[in-house]
């Protein structure tokens, strides 16, 4: 047995090796880094618990950031969760052609994002944009979408749901699990199909959408790249993510010190949510016996 481990060790090193060198190692020097001055090129300059001071008391753009990511979190991961459900029970019917209705649907989630995003700057560029042209076309004049507020930080939203279809192949999964018997049972007691919805496809379901709910609300508070390609943060700010502020006072501005300390802080933010979905997810997710 030993002899096995040790291979089954050997096997996994690169990947041990990899995890300690640019997972963990930075993760702990990071806290250290929290409570330094620290810009690359100098050495790090003990400065104890300043760069929190500075975080809560004296830079607005930390909470409008905090605040605009939160409401992003609000709207978009509930959103994405109904219409990922939704897909994934029409999805889930026995009609013609269906093979070819999940591809076309799951396709857009594996789009780079890179590429995801140019296209929707052309879509929304308010002069030649596909979606301004469609409201001319119904003499409509739409708004300047990725320039103007509130229209950018909702433009954002709106592209999010282009990936639901990642979510909605779990979702179809899940669906794809529920015991059929279940549904025949109803049918006998005469229960109709949007009764068999309600009380037997949702509360079996229940245990994926909390799982979709905690990734969907992790990755909201990470919400980086679209802005970062598509906004830069503007207009004035209203699409400055807390992971984009992150990212331009560590490189932009080379304050490692202080983007450690908002990296942290947002470690923390990210765990009490997560404890707080699992402490209510008793109330309301169902787990098949």
């Amino acid at each position: 047995m030993r002899g096995q481990a040790l291979k089954g060790y050997l096997f996994i090193s690169p990947w041990l090796i990899g995890f300690a060198l640019l997972v963990a190692a930075p993760f702990i020097a990071s806290i250290y880094l929290s409570f330094t001055h620290y810009d690359i090129i100098s050495p790090a300059e003990w400065v104890g618990g300043s760069n929190y001071k500075r975080l809560f008391t004296e830079d607005p753009l930390f909470w409008k950031s905090l605040v605009v990511t939160l409401k992003y979190a609000l709207v978009a991961v509930p959103v994405g969760t109904v219409l990922g459900v939704g897909m994934a029970l029409l999805l889930n019917l026995d009609v013609r052609g269906i093979r070819f209705y999940r591809t076309a649907f799951y396709l857009p989630s594996i789009v780079p994002m890179v590429a995801s995003c140019a296209v929707f700057s052309w879509v929304l560029n308010p002069h030649i944009g596909l979606m301004n042209s469609i409201l001319r076309g119904i003499g409509v004049e739409g708004p300047a979408w990725l320039t103007s507020e509130p229209w950018a930080f909702y433009s954002l939203v709106m592209m999010s749901l282009w990936s639901v279809g990642g979510s909605m192949i779990i979702y179809l999964a899940g669906l794809k699990d529920v015991p059929a018997s279940l549904y025949e049972a109803a049918v006998v007691d005469g229960a109709n199909a949007w009764q068999r919805t309600v009380h037997i496809t949702l509360p079996m379901l229940t245990p994926v959408i909390f799982f979709n709910l905690v990734m969907g609300t992790i990755n909201a508070f990470q919400y980086f790249a679209q802005a970062y390609i598509m906004t830069e943060g503007g207009p004035e700010d209203s699409t400055t993510f807390y992971a984009l502020y992150l990212f331009q006072r560590s490189w932009r501005y080379l304050d490692m010190g202080y983007a450690s300390a908002m990296a942290w802080i947002l470690f923390v933010i990210i765990m009490l949510i997560t404890a707080l979905l699992f402490k209510t997810h008793k109330k309301w997710v169902h787990y098949g016996r």
